[in-house]
């Protein structure tokens, strides 16, 4: 499912939650936590993709985009910051030559801090930074004598994105750069419903 769906979702519903009496929530701050998905791109070439999981020669392609799935839980300590913990289902970007296929399967966790600025009428746009573990687990073989890389390290991530409070229900949209290597970085994008309790 490419971006534009996923997008579509909160700002669809976005104008039927502004005709609610009351759109913000009572407390702006406490624990909550929430689950979304999306669309994910790698952001670097076939040949540092190739690179990056140990690939010989050159004659491969790759596919670079797959469906994203996070979950986070955090805590906001007053309307203009927060900390976040954080899990992403990477998808699977595939390195293909000729009838083999290598999926490149990804995850990350790790704990992000957002700076918020409310904006009014229930929505607020947010920034984040922070450092995520991530695995990246090679399945399959371009050859039968190509065995490629798993890789892991701990690098950074960051973000932007809009988010609309209806009382205890959190709607979000947002953008995420996984700069896990110089050979291999992910951009997404995604829509998460949460709750604030």
């Amino acid at each position: 499912m490419k971006i534009n769906t996923w997008l579509a979702i909160p700002m669809a519903l976005s104008p039927l939650l502004l005709m609610a009496p009351t759109a913000q929530a009572a407390n702006a701050d406490g624990l909550y936590l929430g689950i979304g998905g999306g669309y994910g791109k790698v952001q670097s070439s076939d040949s540092d993709v190739g690179k990056f999981a140990g690939a010989e020669g050159e004659n491969y392609g790759v596919d670079d985009d797959d469906s994203v799935y996070k979950a986070f839980v955090g805590y906001e300590y007053n309307p203009y910051f927060a900390t976040e913990a954080f899990y992403t289902d990477l998808g699977k970007p595939n390195l293909i030559r000729g009838g083999n296929v290598v999926d490149l399967k990804s995850k990350a966790y790790g704990l992000s801090l957002m700076g918020k600025l409310p904006v009014g009428a229930g929505f607020e746009f947010f920034a984040k930074a922070g450092m995520a573990k991530w695995e990246t687990e090679a399945r399959g073989n371009l050859s039968a004598t190509s065995d490629l890389d798993d890789n892991d390290g701990i690098d950074p991530v960051y973000g932007a994105g809009v988010q609309y409070r209806y009382q205890h229900l959190l709607l979000r949209t947002e953008y995420e750069r996984y700069d896990f290597d110089s050979d291999f970085k992910v951009d997404t994008y995604t829509a998460s419903v949460g709750w604030q309790f």
